[in-house]
């Protein structure tokens, strides 16, 4: 897949999860970082990996965040 589309599918997966009413969790558990943060950072570090051809086999963005999701080993310098 085209890189640019791809991060264009993430950027679009990650808004959808933030704005989400089913992350209420997320605020409950945490009080330093918001979704919208959390999900920014997340974004650049994913956009980065994606310039550097880490998900060129994947289909889409929802199959890269899924991956992320699962592992962050995914993110070189995830912390």
């Amino acid at each position: 897949m085209n890189r640019d589309e791809l991060i264009s599918q993430v950027k679009n997966e990650y808004a959808r999860i933030a704005s989400s009413e089913s992350q209420q969790h997320f605020t409950q558990t945490t009080t330093e970082v918001t979704p919208e943060a959390y999900y920014e950072k997340l974004l650049s570090k994913v956009i980065n990996e994606i310039s550097n051809g880490t998900f060129d086999n994947f289909k889409s963005g929802e199959e890269v965040v899924t991956a992320i999701a699962n592992d962050k080993t995914w993110l070189s310098d995830w912390k």
